[in-house]
């Protein structure tokens, strides 16, 4: 991190050491699973440090649970689609997901097209209840909030920050063929040298390759601006009373935190309010507790192997468990 940004935060924590009530008032758009669970970590950090985190939730939430984050508020809406069919979609969704990976680039980029159309449409009708929800405008509008986090992924945020007018903060991993970043934050993805992702191109390309990396970036860019088009700009032009696009009121981002390690990325211009935050996650390791270090202990010289699924995987079929387990019984380690 930039001294500038350093210096920036100790300003921020000296400022409510000694007055906790300039600490600042958080408002966030969460996404659900394994999103929801990354931005979590910085919300309780944000929590312990003197600030005031709310957290806006509707009635599909299936991981945003008050119940397993004391430490934050949350301000509920109620939505149009509900939990049961919300929860199934994402199902659904990675049940695509996982169909279309094991085919080529272009299966696996037309699968990636189809669930980010599908994510959006639902996104959409979540986003109208919350901004057309009068009454729960009108109370973010009086509870004169200093900022709102978001996960750009699914849209919205970036409308309630203009509404709201306040200054807006993405967290944000990585979008297909990089388009979120190029279309929204500016950030230059210079093809001849920046594989789009799941390419299994490296930043030393062939010129065949960097041939086939230019159609990737010309589909995918057509692709994102084309689905964009109408639904969001045509909701955010409503909204705000006046002709806009999406990826302008994205545009007005203040900051994006990339939750990677810059060198973990391929080498790329950057621009100075993009911040790596790798590693933001990571905590001190705690002992295990008895029956696990009893497992670990009992494992050999060859070790055990740590095998799980995700955030999204709740349910698995006895034909693929006991296809996993078979193949895992054909190495020395023990399975966890």
């Amino acid at each position: 991190m930039s001294l500038k940004w350093l210096s920036l935060l100790l300003l921020l924590q000296l400022t409510c050491y000694f007055s906790s009530g300039r600490c600042g008032k958080v408002l966030v758009w969460p996404m659900e699973y394994s999103h929801w669970i990354n931005m979590k970590i910085i919300l309780e950090e944000l929590v312990t440090r003197g600030h005031e985190v709310t957290v806006l939730k509707s009635s599909a939430a299936i991981l945003v649970d008050p119940n397993k984050s004391p430490t934050i508020k949350f301000e509920s809406f109620p939505a149009s689609v509900s939990q049961e069919d919300y929860e199934n979609f994402f199902q659904q969704l990675l049940t695509e997901w996982i169909q279309g990976a094991k085919h080529s680039f272009w299966t696996k980029i037309t699968t990636a097209q189809n669930i980010f159309s599908e994510l959006s449409d639902v996104s959409l009708k979540i986003c109208k209840d919350a901004v057309l929800n009068k009454k729960l405008m009108t109370k973010l509008q009086e509870s004169r909030f200093d900022v709102i986090l978001a996960d750009p992924i699914i849209p919205c945020a970036e409308l309630v920050a203009e509404i709201l007018n306040i200054p807006l903060v993405y967290s944000l991993r990585i979008s297909p063929g990089y388009s979120i970043e190029k279309f929204s934050g500016k950030l230059p993805f210079p093809p001849s040298y920046v594989p789009v992702v799941m390419s299994e191109f490296n930043d030393h390309m062939t010129f065949t390759e960097r041939v086939n990396n230019m159609l990737y970036v010309v589909f995918l860019d057509f692709w994102f601006q084309t689905f964009n088009e109408k639904k969001w700009n045509q909701f955010y032009s409503e909204a705000l009373g006046r002709p806009t696009t999406i990826f302008e009121t994205m545009g007005k981002a203040d900051m994006w935190l990339i939750r990677n390690y810059w060198d973990f990325e391929f080498p790329r211009p950057l621009l100075p309010n993009f911040e790596f935050i790798g590693g933001f996650h990571c905590k001190p390791a705690k002992p295990l507790p008895k029956e696990m270090e009893e497992f670990v202990q009992s494992a050999g010289e060859h070790g055990i192997v740590l095998f799980t699924l995700g955030s999204m995987i709740r349910n698995m079929t006895e034909e693929r468990a006991n296809t996993i387990a078979s193949a895992f019984a054909q190495i020395p380690q023990k399975l966890q």
